[in-house]
């Protein structure tokens, strides 16, 4: 389902706006977005799943890992027409919540023509979002991108799968694989973060991937 029909009309324009605030992270990335076809992109969210989704992903889940709230489980909660996926990072320490992108643990997806994905959310504070492969699945060492803080407003915002715009955190450690590697096997996309913050997604559509609804 399409951004526009789960906020106000509003928060909407707010969202227009301010992915023009959030700086694109390169060039490429801008180009990306702009020749996204609108009729693939309208595919992504035409038809939502029988059971609670955003963009027909119906995994979204709290892993255990860090103090939120929820503590485990689903994030999906009602939000106007459709579903959001909410969850609050607690603490000073590394949280984590995962979405499976084929819907089941075992499955994945061959994302190595995608230009990217569009996020709706909101962030108290930056966090960031982990591409974890199937064969590398555990552990911190993964490619992953910063996620900008939206000081709490819904923003939407284009994320390219441009290696260049992929790294990793000396903290969690260096990826023993590439990170072309990663998006032919891709499992999940992981949010992670280590200070305390409030996210609100409402959309996560992947350039020419619909999920399979289970």
């Amino acid at each position: 389902m399409p951004a526009s029909r789960r906020t106000k009309a509003g928060t909407t324009v707010l969202a227009a706006i301010s992915v023009l605030l959030l700086a694109p992270l390169s060039a490429p990335a801008a180009q990306a977005a702009q020749a996204a076809p609108a009729a693939q992109h309208r595919a992504g969210g035409q038809d939502e799943c029988s059971t609670p989704s955003i963009n027909r992903l119906q995994k979204w889940l709290a892993s255990g890992e860090g103090t939120t709230v929820p503590p485990t489980g689903s994030l999906l909660v009602p939000e106007g027409d459709g579903y959001a996926a909410k969850i609050a990072f607690q603490n000073n320490e590394w949280h984590v919540a995962v979405v499976w992108l084929g819907n089941q643990f075992d499955a994945q997806a061959d994302l190595s023509h995608s230009a990217g994905f569009w996020l709706t959310y909101s962030a108290d504070d930056d966090f960031y979002v982990q591409l974890r492969p199937a064969s590398h699945w555990s552990g911190g060492d993964k490619w992953l991108t910063r996620i900008p803080s939206t000081g709490g407003q819904l923003v939407r915002t284009f994320f390219p799968f441009d290696a260049s715009s992929w790294t990793w955190l000396p903290e969690l450690g260096q990826p023993q694989y590439t990170f072309a590697s990663a998006l032919t096997e891709a499992r999940g996309l992981v949010f992670v973060g280590k200070t305390p913050n409030s996210l609100d997604f409402r959309e996560l559509l992947i350039d020419g991937y619909q999920p399979p609804c289970l």
